[in-house]
């Protein structure tokens, strides 16, 4: 089943039950369908967002029984080559466990994501669906959120360009992000190896708004900081996923990154913020990372680094332990006055 182009901001729903096992092959790989009914106590539900001509394709996940408006929000926003449940609802065929989404409803909150134009399920448009493209995809994704769920902030995560986009959507957006996670973060790329490679690539990033997209390209995101921290079923899924969508991504975020850091300034972000770096992040340095956590203006803040963890740390096999930090931080208790 394709879905449907909506007609309004909030014109579609569908609501299912969601397993924790994964889902059979042919399933991921048609990349269509939320997960078959397990029992699992989470429901799904798909929404869709109108920017201008744009269909924004959303996707929510929650304990069944929520009622609106009583559980924290949780906004997850997906990075330049994976679509948005590819990034945080994979299902692995025989290896349990991959989704962010399914993990944190579990713990009790009101899980959303969103296809940026031009990725997964949403409009493919002739842009290249910059970082302040997806800033503007953000606006037009809160207010169904508000709609369906009565608040009007939440709580926002976001991983390589889609921490980019967190961060920029915070300053732009400040009174809709109550807590920020960054993951996988690039402030100004220095001394970081695929920051380079990139920028050696900027003139065919300009020339072309869509880059092509192979397994052996998503293969590389795996390989390329730090061999055997992935389990090897995982890009073989992500595959399976992502190239049922086409065989090219947007090359925006490719190039913002090349040529346009830094994008956000951490003096105008104004919520509490957890940065998390993996040891061997290749798309960012640790000295670049302290400065822009320095500068950030709230001091109710966290660096954390994952030891062992590479780039693509949300698909890793210690995966749990950025999951572990993030709730740590999303649940810091408030500070009391004397």
């Amino acid at each position: 089943m394709t879905s449907a182009k909506p007609n309004s901001v909030f014109d579609r729903r569908e609501v299912m039950q969601v397993g924790a096992a994964a889902v059979a092959a042919a399933a991921v790989a048609s990349a269509n369908a939320p997960a078959a009914a397990q029992g699992s106590g989470i429901v799904a539900e798909e929404h869709w967002a109108k920017k201008g001509a744009v269909d924004l394709y959303i996707y929510r996940k929650r304990q069944q029984g929520d009622a609106a408006a009583t559980r924290p929000v949780l906004f997850l926003v997906h990075g330049s080559t994976f679509s948005s449940r590819g990034s945080y609802d994979l299902q692995v065929p025989g290896h349990p466990n991959y989704s962010m989404m399914d993990h944190f409803a579990g713990l009790g909150l009101d899980v959303w994501t969103m296809d940026h134009e031009g990725y997964g399920h949403s409009s493919r448009t002739a842009s290249n669906s910059g970082i302040m493209v997806g800033v503007e995809d953000l606006k037009a994704a809160l207010p169904v959120v508000e709609k369906a769920t009565g608040q009007s902030k939440v709580m926002m995560f976001g991983e390589s360009s889609g921490a980019i986009r967190a961060a920029a959507f915070a300053v732009a957006e400040p009174g809709r992000v109550e807590r920020l996670v960054l993951n996988a973060y690039t402030h100004t790329g220095e001394n970081a190896p695929e920051i380079d490679r990139r920028r050696a690539q900027a003139e065919t990033y300009k020339a072309n708004p869509r880059r092509p997209i192979t397994r052996a390209n998503i293969q590389r995101i795996f390989d390329r900081d730090l061999p055997g921290s992935s389990e090897p079923a995982v890009p073989g899924a992500l595959a399976a996923y992502e190239l049922a969508f086409g065989d090219t991504v947007p090359s925006g975020t490719y190039l913002d990154m090349a040529i346009n850091l830094p994008m956000a300034d951490p003096a105008q972000i104004k919520c509490p913020v957890c940065v998390i770096r993996g040891e061997h992040d290749g798309n960012a340095s640790e000295e670049e990372l302290l400065r822009f956590y320095a500068a950030l203006a709230n001091k109710d803040k966290q660096f954390i680094m994952i030891a062992g963890q590479a780039h693509a740390g949300g698909l890793a096999i210690n995966r749990h332990r950025m999951w572990h930090a993030v709730n740590a931080f999303l649940t810091y208790p408030p500070m009391r006055s004397a």
